[in-house]
């Protein structure tokens, strides 16, 4: 067997944060390690030790073993670690597991601590990516964490490194499946907010950096389908004049840098004409979608399971599966490893 040197054995390493230790993240992870050791090969966990043994604990099965926990001081040792074992890089100072269920600063500190710590290992090239665990956005604000989630603290920790304000590291969210794509024009603010967020100059930085990402990704222009904010995209004015003023305009300019996008199409049908299935291929490759769940409700219908979130703009490679920390059933072994497995595909497929 040929062995990596130590900096390509680094930079051929994934991250998973563990996410908040009284939610689901942790044992979804030990169910990943467990149950798709092939996908997990060369990744490891950032966290701390004992809050990953609980969590193995959680998905003990009778008269099987205990799922392996290891404790590992740099990337590269994850590359030798044998299957369904967990490797985990502790960091300095993190909070113990929190009690399952319970919004907590100490979990929401720890959680932000391993995204942080990913996110400037990445940025230096140490680790070819990461994968976030769910956090819990309350207990960021109860840590005194001052950002809304993960794509903010990713976004801020890209533009410190990279010495810019955040408005010149914009980024984008994406929520992706094997059936559909979806990109959105804001992220995480109430729905007044994002309607103001609107404008000729995002929806014009949003087609960019979705056009940008997925050119690497398909190796040619996606078809990118713009989603109206109005119902049936403003009826020629009649129900709203965003479609005309302001998103029209941005697709305008948008065509003539190259890109090949739609004119804004119906809400109510758009993602079932951009939907990927065996039976029908999909018109589009992505969709852009003008707000939060305008966008991520498509993807998720069609699957929880299976949807990804990456964010589009960052100079590192970030995925998260398609799902929070689900307080309602953390600790019980029962929360689903699918998102998550798929979330370290993507990233591989990013990465690599």
């Amino acid at each position: 067997m040929t062995l990596l040197a130590p900096a390509l054995a680094n930079e051929a390493t994934i991250a998973i944060t563990q996410g908040d230790s009284a939610g689901i993240g942790p044992e979804i992870i030990a169910k990943a390690f467990r149950d798709a050791p092939d996908d997990l090969r060369g990744c490891f966990v950032v966290g701390e030790v004992a809050t990953l043994r609980r969590a193995a604990q959680c998905i003990e099965r009778p008269g099987q073993p205990s799922l392996p926990v290891a404790l590992i001081s740099t990337p590269a040792e994850a590359l030798t670690a044998p299957p369904r074992c967990i490797p985990v890089l502790q960091l300095d100072g993190i909070a113990a597991a929190q009690p399952f269920g319970c919004i907590s600063a100490e979990a929401g500190q720890a959680a932000a601590q391993c995204v942080v710590w990913a996110a400037q290992a990445a940025l230096r090239g140490e680790i070819a990516g990461l994968v976030t665990a769910p956090l819990h956005k309350e207990a960021l604000h109860a840590a005194g964490v001052d950002y809304p989630g993960h794509t903010e603290l990713l976004q801020a920790q890209a533009a410190a490194w990279r010495g810019v304000t955040l408005a010149e590291m914009p980024v984008r969210m994406m929520l992706a499946s094997e059936e559909l794509r979806t990109v959105l024009v804001s992220i995480h603010m109430s729905l007044r907010a994002a309607l103001e967020a609107v404008t000729f100059d995002n929806v014009l930085q949003t087609l960019l950096i979705t056009d940008a990402a997925l050119r690497r990704s398909l190796g040619r222009a996606p078809r990118i389908a713009v989603a109206g904010l109005n119902p049936h995209a403003g009826e020629g004015g009649l129900f709203g004049r965003e479609e005309l003023e302001v998103i029209a305009p941005a697709i305008a300019q948008a065509r003539l840098q190259g890109l090949d996008v739609t004119d804004p199409l119906a809400p109510d049908t758009v993602f079932m004409r951009a939907r990927h299935t065996a039976a029908k291929p999909g018109e589009f490759d992505v969709v852009l979608a003008m707000y939060h769940d305008q966008g991520l409700i498509p993807v998720k219908y069609l699957g929880v399971d299976k949807g990804v979130n990456v964010t589009l703009g960052l100079p590192l490679v970030r995925t998260s599966p398609d799902h929070g920390t689900a307080f309602d059933i953390a600790g019980q072994g029962v929360a689903d490893a699918s998102s998550l497995v798929e979330a370290v595909r993507m990233a591989r497929k990013l990465a690599f």
